[in-house]
């Protein structure tokens, strides 16, 4: 048997490697503004980015369903409410400066290094194995499962919905002083 060279950035499985590394920078350019940020219209920007990062990561799986799903439902409903929710909010006031500890900074840049050494160091470990496709996922697939035998679970996220509608409502009806 021939040996099987290395994969090329031109070959195919390359470029899967760099649009999965693509994703995971979007994802995390997302993550960090949306934490870091100083205004809520930047974090809410940060928190669309990774959103879009994440339908990436779902489409990248051969799940463009869900793809589509996280694009709708999360960037679209979950990041049109929070912008609502900001616009009804009273106007920011000057920014306060509470006395911070020193240390937290440092304690939390060591811990989130240790876990992702940690997590690097048991992927590195795993004997990756390729998965069977289990099932086609198509849509009508989905639709069937989720008014059949997932229908208990359907109706209670509509109950959900409805209450953070009636909550938000709620909130929005004292409007701003």
């Amino acid at each position: 048997m021939t040996p099987v060279p290395p994969p090329t950035l031109f070959s195919a499985d390359g470029m899967v490697g760099l649009v999965f590394l693509i994703m995971i920078g979007v994802t995390l350019t997302g993550g960090i503004i949306a934490a870091t940020a100083e205004r809520l219209i930047r974090a809410l920007s940060g928190i669309v980015i990774c959103f879009t990062g994440v339908a990436g990561f779902y489409y990248f799986l051969n799940s463009p369903f869900m793809a589509m799903m996280q694009i709708l439902i999360y960037v679209g409903a979950i990041c049109v409410t929070i912008s609502f929710a900001i616009m009804l909010a009273a106007p920011e006031e000057k920014l306060k400066k509470s006395p911070t500890n020193l240390l937290s900074g440092p304690i939390g840049f060591m811990i989130a290094a240790l876990i992702f050494a940690a997590m690097t160091m048991l992927a590195l470990k795993t004997d990756w194995q390729a998965s069977a496709k289990i099932a086609s996922g198509s849509v009508r697939e989905i639709g069937i499962h989720l008014l059949t035998t997932y229908s208990m679970v359907f109706e209670l996220i509509s109950i959900v919905l409805l209450i953070a509608i009636i909550g938000s409502i709620v909130i929005a009806r004292g409007g701003r002083n």
